[in-house]
């Protein structure tokens, strides 16, 4: 690097590295420099947004110092000033949290105008400065760095939570888009604790916002023999829990966010029960999925987890036609893969309660026994001697016994 200008490590590496966790990907901010001295040394530019550039030979990201001032609502509305004049410490100031407002020159110096390393050895994620309320986005950040950093006993400063509940109540998250919201939701679902995130923005306020159907089912009671913990919402906040426990896939522990949505519609009248909220669920599953344009596979196994989760439930006393039919709504031939998540998170649901978090789910395996069967079926001859409209109950005889003689095999068991 050219000696014009100095470049230092900022953000997550530097964070990363002082609390031990290997660090994945490196920010640099460079101090002094034009875009015209880095294009000149062999540096590409990307992104319209402000100037970041991608180092030649390491393809790290170097941005320039830069400062921000508010000139519209949402996330995005932002005038960005890059110029060589602007100092590390005026680049840093415009961060989200102390922790992420940390430097590393090149020889090893650290430069903390925030006290971040002090938040860091505390466990606390404070903001760096009132700033922090032009921003939205930054309301669900710091939920997220909950869900990444709740096993290390992180909390929130109560002045920054503070700040993040009077912008919820501002309605400042209506300004942003479903698409930058599901960056953070799919990221947050990510982290070991999902969880602490979806409890956070709801302590917030900001869950009402970010996912207002989940929000509803938070006082919704359930039937006390079935759920300990009676709450619809504490119940989803357990089942993600599990989810996260039982698998890192974001089908799986996105479909448990979603699995009970349909609780939330029930009449008055006929709580603690929710007769029918499998199928009512569908609609407002498939309305968060649309809002927020979640990938479309994410969007199928969350709409079959709800719809069948009670199914999967009752799944030791269903006989193969009944089995049958929910294997070819989970597309398990074409998409054995399905299977695994559906069943993934329908045992995170039926963990996800008070005093059965360590039970038994003897389901998961024998559906997986019941979709490897299916797979195996032997068809190759199918057609010999048949008319065409023979052949179709002849697959579906053949698929029957198959997933007969695994339930024979259970029931010997």
């Amino acid at each position: 690097m050219s000696q014009e200008f100095e470049y230092y490590l900022v953000g997550g590496a530097v964070r990363d590295a002082l609390l031990g966790i290997t660090v994945k990907d490196r920010d640099y901010v460079v101090v002094g420099a034009t875009a015209e001295q880095l294009v000149d040394q062999g540096f590409r530019q990307v992104g319209r947004d402000f100037p970041v550039f991608l180092h030649p030979r390491s393809n790290d990201e170097y941005a320039l110092a830069r400062t921000e001032r508010k000139s519209g609502r949402g996330y995005g509305g932002f005038t960005v000033w890059a110029d060589p004049k602007v100092t590390l410490e005026q680049d840093l100031k415009r961060r989200d949290l102390t922790i992420n407002a940390i430097a590393r020159s090149p020889d090893g110096r650290l430069i903390d105008p925030f006290n971040g390393r002090g938040d860091l050895a505390a466990g606390i994620l404070r903001h760096v400065s009132e700033a922090f309320t032009e921003d939205p986005l930054r309301v669900l950040r710091v939920a997220r760095f909950m869900a990444r950093f709740a096993n290390r006993g992180f909390t929130i400063a109560p002045e920054t939570f503070a700040l993040m509940t009077r912008m919820s109540h501002a309605g400042e998250l209506d300004a942003l888009n479903g698409e930058r919201v599901w960056m953070e939701i799919s990221r947050a679902l990510g982290e070991p604790r999902p969880d602490a995130f979806i409890q956070t923005l709801r302590d917030c306020d900001a869950l009402k916002w970010v996912l207002p159907e989940v929000d509803a089912l938070f006082g919704v009671p359930q039937h006390p023999r079935y759920h300990p913990e009676i709450d619809t919402g504490i119940h989803t906040i357990m089942a993600i829990r599990q989810a996260a426990l039982l698998s890192n896939d974001l089908e799986v522990r996105f479909s448990a966010l979603l699995h009970d949505l349909g609780k939330g519609l029930t009449s008055k009248e006929e709580l603690p029960r929710h007769v029918g909220h499998e199928a009512r669920g569908v609609a407002p599953v498939n309305a968060v999925c649309e809002r927020l344009r979640v990938p479309k596979r994410c969007q199928r196994i969350a709409v079959m987890v709800c719809r069948d989760h009670l199914k999967m439930h009752r799944l030791m006393d269903m006989r193969p036609g009944a089995v049958l039919r929910v294997l070819k709504h989970l597309d398990a031939l074409r998409n054995p893969q399905f299977v695994d998540w559906f069943a993934l998170a329908c045992e995170a649901d039926s963990r996800g309660r008070t005093g059965r978090e360590e039970i038994d789910y003897p389901q998961r395996a024998l559906l997986l026994r019941y979709r490897d069967a299916l797979c195996d079926v032997d068809l190759g001859d199918v057609a010999d001697g048949r008319m065409a409209d023979d052949i179709p109950r002849e697959v579906e005889r053949r698929q029957l016994n198959a997933l007969l003689k695994v339930k024979q095999q259970a029931t010997h068991n």
